[in-house]
């Protein structure tokens, strides 16, 4: 059997020897669909074709028409930096033998709670890219600069798929997608996230840690998890201010997962199709996605909802050299 680094290995050849990536950005991204899942995948070509690369993908600007970047899925977080550090690696030993532009290869992985750790990089681990590339909540764009490893300013990438803008989305969308039996109103899933705050051991034992990322948003005790829920829900249900209930939105979709394996909730995948649906839930939930990316890939406002600043600094780079 191969051990972890052969397969990363071959992993990172594939990538390297993919003509598709000649002169394009690449990027590096969670999800499944490569051989680091130990699975055989017999055409990288396919590979956006898998959830995370295929949501970045669709949120690119529909005016960006040339040199469009290439995502590729990486398995986990600590997949993807290592998948980044070693196509470097590889790159260096046989140029000849890579297409790979190395200025341009960059990745972007899920901020969560617990802080990874980066060895031979600007910063030290992901904790740090988020202080740096953030600011109360936004992109930092003068920042931007300064990362080729990026992460989601929301806990995980699930986490945009709920943001408050796209309320008008889920009302609007034909698919008309339920949650528990009803249209979706994303004000009664944030109560329901609130409410479950307190069932969370791991924002317990990082709360110390990652409290910080929300310390624009007033009003929020988070000495516990109790006082944390409390005085979010009291903020939350006593405001009539739209700006102020959704700062304190994101501040909640900064902490708390929508999709939270070790709890086994999942807000995202609780949103259902109709009843008179007849193909698959997944089914349902791509093409859901394929109008949550559309929002993105035509928002002006690139610091406020982070993706499109991604797609805006991606772009700026793709005319260099």
């Amino acid at each position: 059997m191969n051990t972890y680094q052969e397969i990363l290995i071959q992993h990172c050849k594939k990538i390297l020897g993919d003509r598709r990536i000649r002169n394009k950005i690449v990027v590096l991204c969670e999800g499944q669909g490569s051989i680091l899942d130990d699975k055989t995948v017999a055409n990288y070509g396919k590979m956006e074709q898998w959830h995370d690369a295929y949501f970045y993908r669709k949120c690119v600007p529909s005016t960006w028409t040339t040199y469009i970047p290439i995502f590729f899925n990486c398995k986990g977080r600590a997949d993807v930096i290592q998948t980044y550090f070693k196509l470097l690696e590889l790159h260096e030993e046989d140029v000849q033998q890579s297409y790979l532009n190395p200025n341009k290869l960059f990745a972007i992985v899920d901020i969560d709670l617990r802080s990874h750790n980066i060895d031979n990089y600007d910063f030290s681990n992901t904790e740090e890219i988020f202080l740096n590339l953030y600011q109360q909540g936004q992109v930092n764009e003068e920042n931007t600069r300064n990362h080729r490893i990026w992460v989601t300013g929301l806990i995980h990438k699930e986490s945009y798929f709920m943001i408050p803008e796209l309320q008008e989305v889920f009302n609007n969308s034909i698919y008309s997608p339920q949650y528990n039996g009803k249209k979706v109103i994303l004000e009664d899933i944030y109560i329901t996230m609130a409410d479950a705050i307190i069932n969370s051991n791991d924002l317990e034992n990082n709360l110390s840690k990652v409290s910080n990322r929300i310390n624009h948003c007033s009003g929020l005790d988070c000495t516990d998890l109790e006082k944390l829920r409390n005085s979010w829900k009291e903020q939350f249900e006593n405001s009539s201010d739209e700006t102020r209930k959704n700062e304190l939105i994101y501040a909640l979709l900064m902490l708390k997962k929508v999709k939270d394996y070790k709890t086994e909730e999942d807000y995202w995948e609780a949103i259902k199709p109709p009843s008179d649906w007849t193909i698959t839930e997944v089914a349902f939930r791509d093409h859901l996605l394929l109008e949550i990316a559309k929002f993105y890939s035509e928002q002006s406002n690139c610091a406020k909802y982070h993706i499109p600043a991604f797609m805006q600094f991606l772009k700026q780079v793709s005319t260099l050299n």
